[in-house]
């Protein structure tokens, strides 16, 4: 069994439908859903931000990566633009989930369609440390395409 954490969600008044619930056991990440009133055209290359009608209370120390629908990826071109995306822990408006299509068709999104999955990460501190020298590795500054393709 997963270990779990408790995180509050707090629905908008425009929120239709059940609370986003995981769909299988193993499954890392829950669907949230688009709140909409009206359908939206995501024509290519272009970008929108969609109401997902939710706000967490997160606890310190964790956050809800924000990541692409495999299937929306790979059949249409959608992406998370800032994927992954972060919802912080002391964030307490309605999370939106900001798409990009990058296929070359006109896609339609609806009311009720799955848009993301959120996964919920422990996000330790980092404790940074001013110094003149680090160790050295084989790798060392070498970057983009020094290890190879």
């Amino acid at each position: 069994m997963n270990p779990s954490v408790a995180i509050k969600v707090k629905k908008s008044p425009h929120f239709k439908g059940e609370l986003p619930a995981y769909e299988s056991a193993g499954a890392s990440g829950f669907d949230v859903r688009a709140q909409l009133e009206s359908s939206i055209r995501v024509k290519p290359f272009e970008r929108v931000m969609v109401p997902t009608g939710l706000s967490f209370e997160i606890p310190p120390g964790y956050e809800i990566q924000v990541r692409a629908r495999s299937g929306w990826a790979s059949k249409l071109g959608m992406a998370v633009l800032n994927g992954p995306g972060t919802i912080d822990a002391d964030y307490r408006g309605e999370v939106k989930v900001i798409l990009i299509n990058l296929g070359g068709e006109l896609v339609e999104i609806r009311d009720q369609d799955r848009v993301a999955q959120f996964v919920v990460m422990q996000v330790p501190h980092a404790k940074l440390t001013e110094t003149d020298r680090l160790s050295q590795t084989d790798r060392g500054a070498g970057g983009f395409g020094s290890t190879g393709f």
